[in-house]
């Protein structure tokens, strides 16, 4: 039997990622399709789509008709590309001065799910790899509960580098990761994003909303459905663990929306 029709939506968020890509990349144009049932015609000057038309008012078929979708190897290999972009970034000069290394991010290319933190830690930033700390294993806990495998879900974070003390990001440095992080999830294009802490879901969204006021329902990245909940930091036995419960009613909304089955309680994270 053949495979199923793509739902319009998912075309139109796969379209509008792709063009996110292109647009990162300094691609402002795109040659406007000739028409199947016209005669073919010199094209006169000015005859170009503007990528920024398309990411404005356009309806999702005309998006989805100008920009078929690039095959997954291209896309594996530009997010490489973008990660020895990023290695040796200078933007921020104090975080420059205090990394290890940068920190860009693990996880397949169209993956369903991808996590976004705020920034690396210090077990990150001497690895190389995000959430690998105590947060991290809270993290692959939390994922294996809802079913899933860490190795199957795109995990990264709103900066590449460490902050120094492990200090909140400054709005400067989160604009300065902006493009990257933007390049980044074009490429992977996630079917879903799950935001931890606020930091993450106030940068990635655009908001001062404070992340009691931002959970509980999903928001929108550029046609991907987003979760936020706490950061795995904040439910350690140090902080406030008594969250998780809340952090579990969150990924149950997340899951019921991806189509997948709620766990009992047996399986909620510890």
């Amino acid at each position: 039997m053949a495979d199923p029709a793509p739902h319009p939506h998912d075309l139109a968020r796969q379209a509008r990622q792709h063009l996110e890509s292109l647009k990162a990349a300094g691609i402002e144009s795109l040659p406007k399709a000739q028409s199947p049932v016209t005669p073919r015609r010199e094209r006169s000057e000015g005859s170009a789509t503007s990528a920024s038309t398309l990411f404005g008012d356009s309806e999702p078929t005309a998006i989805v008709a100008a920009m078929a979708v690039p095959p997954v190897d291209d896309r594996r290999r530009e997010l490489a590309v973008l990660a020895d972009q990023v290695r040796p970034c200078q933007r921020c000069s104090e975080l420059v001065a205090a990394r290890t290394q940068t920190v860009f991010g693990v996880g397949p290319v169209d993956a369903e799910l991808c996590v976004i933190g705020e920034a690396p830690g210090g077990d990150e930033d001497r690895l190389g790899e995000p959430f690998v700390g105590a947060a991290g294993q809270l993290l692959n806990r939390i994922l294996a509960a809802c079913g899933m495998a860490r190795e199957e879900v795109y995990i990264c974070n709103i900066l590449k580098c460490r902050p120094p003390a492990n200090r909140t990001p400054r709005p400067d440095e989160a604009a300065n990761c902006r493009e990257y992080l933007d390049r980044q999830l074009a490429l992977v294009r996630p079917k879903f994003i799950c935001c931890l802490g606020g930091t993450a879901a106030q940068n990635l969204l655009g908001t001062t909303a404070p992340l009691g006021k931002l959970r509980g329902r999903f928001h929108n990245y550029n046609g991907i459905p987003v979760m936020c909940t706490y950061h795995p930091a904040f439910l350690l036995p140090h902080r406030q663990p008594e969250k998780k419960k809340d952090v579990w009613d969150d990924m149950k909304m997340l899951l019921a929306r991806m189509g997948k089955p709620i766990p009992t309680p047996q399986g909620r994270p510890g």
